[in-house]
């Protein structure tokens, strides 16, 4: 009873404090990949800003350390496709029309096979945020994480009640898994701070908006870290 306690806490959550377990949540890395965080990936190929980029890597990797501490298990989700892009939605799929990637691949012949192709550096996780042995990594093939994905058996494996949430892009495959987290009643917390929009600031304050409405929570990175904290027990 008293490791239960020791593990609850009291987070500074936007719309409200939420009490979470520690002991039954998880920490997500939504496709911080080269294709969505580099020069010369799929979104910067595709005009969108990544001014923002580092701030967002830095900020991860700081929380990725507090998270680890606590000993969250840690969850990557990584978009990719396999080279002959069977897995990437056939004809009847409107998939490859609107992914960014299939989309520029559709468009651009030069660049069939680079883009989100397993095994290539659009497809890596970029280096500062590494997976770690005993990290969970999950590729998948549409913005959702629990599309088609282990994601919702891994996170019932472990007991899992509470799903913070980081990444790019936070208007498409962060706010789409989030709300699916909601869907499958696990409790989503947004690291607000920690996230970068394709698009411009108002579809960010868009999902914010969302999220703290319907979908679950925000909270700030430096509040989270705190809250990870052996001290805040």
């Amino acid at each position: 009873m008293n490791d239960r306690i020791a593990t609850m806490r009291i987070l500074k959550t936007r719309p409200d404090p939420l009490q979470v377990d520690l002991a039954k949540s998880a920490f997500v890395v939504v496709d911080m990949q080269n294709a969505f965080a580099s020069k010369g990936g799929t979104l910067d190929l595709d005009g969108v800003d990544l001014a923002g980029a580092p701030r967002v890597i830095s900020s991860i990797r700081r929380l990725l350390d507090a998270a680890r501490n606590a000993s969250l298990p840690v969850v990557y989700l990584q978009t990719g496709y396999k080279p002959d892009l069977s897995n990437a939605g056939g004809a009847l799929s409107p998939n490859p029309r609107k992914e960014t990637a299939m989309r520029l691949m559709c468009t651009r012949p030069d660049l069939r096979g680079q883009l989100l192709t397993e095994g290539s550096w659009d497809f890596a996780i970029v280096d500062e945020l590494a997976p770690r042995p005993g990290d969970i990594v999950i590729t998948k093939t549409r913005y959702s994480g629990f599309a088609g994905t282990t994601l919702d058996s891994q996170f019932r494996m472990h007991r899992i009640q509470f799903v913070f949430f980081v990444g790019i892009a936070t208007n498409v495959c962060v706010e789409s898994t989030l709300r699916d987290a909601y869907f499958l009643d696990y409790w989503p917390i947004l690291v607000a701070d920690s996230t970068l929009p394709a698009g411009s600031c108002s579809v960010y304050e868009a999902t914010l908006f969302n999220v703290e409405s319907f979908f679950g929570w925000t909270i700030r990175s430096e509040d989270l870290r705190d809250s990870l904290s052996p001290q805040a027990g």
